[in-house]
C-alpha cells in the first residue's frame, strides 16, 4: 500500500502544488486548508506524515501538532512562513519532527518527506517486532530508570513515564554509549539520520525534554551531563 501523507495548508497554489509532486511520487495525499479539518483528517486517515502550515484559519499548526502528538506518533513536518527561530523552537517543542522555512524548493521538501517516511518505516517495523509474545523483554536498568528495549518504553520509579519516539531514540542512544562524550553532531547524524536538514539545536531541544522526565532536578542534571564545548554524555 502507498503511504499517505496528509497536507495541511491554506494557501490554495501552494497546496496543490505539493499534492501534485507528492502524488508523483506514488504517495496517497489529502489536503485540508484549516486547522479544525486537519485534527479530523489526522484521527480519520491516522496518515504516515502531516505536512503542517503553521499559520492556518481557525486553529494554528502548533494547536494541531500539540493535540496530534498526545494521539499518535505520526512524523509531522512544519512549514513556517518566517525564517524566525522561535517558530523552530516551539515547533520541536510542541511534537514536530522537522521543519521547513517558505519559500523552499521542491526537491529539498521530497527529501525531507522521504527521510521522515524512512525512519517511520523502521519505528513501525522495530514495534513489529516487539509485539512478538515469544520475544523476551531487553532491558538496560540504571538505578530507578529503565529502558524497555521491546516495549520501547521507560519507567522511572517503576512507573512508565510519557515519551516521544524521538526521545526514546535518543535516551536509547545515549544509554548503549554510557559514559561516552558524544558531540551533537555526531548525535544528530545517529538518531536523526544524516540526511536531516536540521541543526545542533534540535539535540538540545530533546535533551532538555529528557532531563524534565528523567532527572531530579533537571537544571543540575547527574544521568545526561553536558560537556563543555563538546556535546553530551549518559552517565545513567
Amino acid at each position: 500500500m502507498p503511504e499517505t501523507i496528509l497536507i495541511v495548508e491554506d494557501e490554495l497554489s501552494l497546496q496543490e502544488t505539493l499534492a501534485y509532486n507528492l502524488k508523483k511520487e506514488g504517495y496517497m495525499v489529502e489536503t485540508v486548508g484549516d486547522g479544525r479539518s486537519a485534527l479530523e483528517a489526522a484521527r480519520r486517515l491516522k496518515p504516515d506524515l502531516i505536512v503542517l502550515d503553521i499559520m492556518l484559519p481557525e486553529m494554528d499548526g502548533f494547536e494541531v501538532a500539540r493535540i496530534l502528538r498526545k494521539e499518535m506518533s505520526t512524523a509531522i513536518l512544519m512549514l513556517t512562513a518566517r525564517d524566525d527561530e522561535i517558530d523552530r523552537v516551539v515547533g520541536l517543542e510542541v511534537g514536530a519532527d522537522d521543519y521547513m522555512s517558505k519559500p523552499f524548493s521542491m526537491r529539498e521538501l521530497m527529501a525531507r518527506v522521504k527521510s521522515q517516511l524512512r525512519r517511520a518505516r523502521l519505528l513501525r517495523e522495530e514495534m513489529g517486532k516487539s509485539k512478538d509474545a515469544d520475544t523476551p523483554h531487553e532491558k538496560l536498568t540504571f538505578d530507578n530508570l529503565t529502558i524497555d528495549l521491546t516495549r520501547r518504553e521507560v519507567t522511572l520509579n517503576g512507573e512508565a513515564i510519557p515519551i516521544k519516539p524521538k526521545e526514546y531514540e535518543l535516551l536509547l542512544f545515549l544509554a548503549e554509549h554510557r559514559r561516552q562524550m558524544l558531540s551533537r553532531e555526531f548525535i544528530l547524524e545517529r538518531v536523526w539520520g544524516w540526511d536531516f536538514i536540521g541543526d545542533s539545536r534540535t539535540v538540545d531541544v530533546h535533551v532538555r525534554w529528557l532531563r524534565q522526565k528523567i532527572e531530579e532536578d533537571s537544571s543540575n542534571p547527574t544521568r545526561i551531563v553536558t560537556v563543555r564545548g563538546g556535546g553530551y554524555r549518559f552517565e545513567g
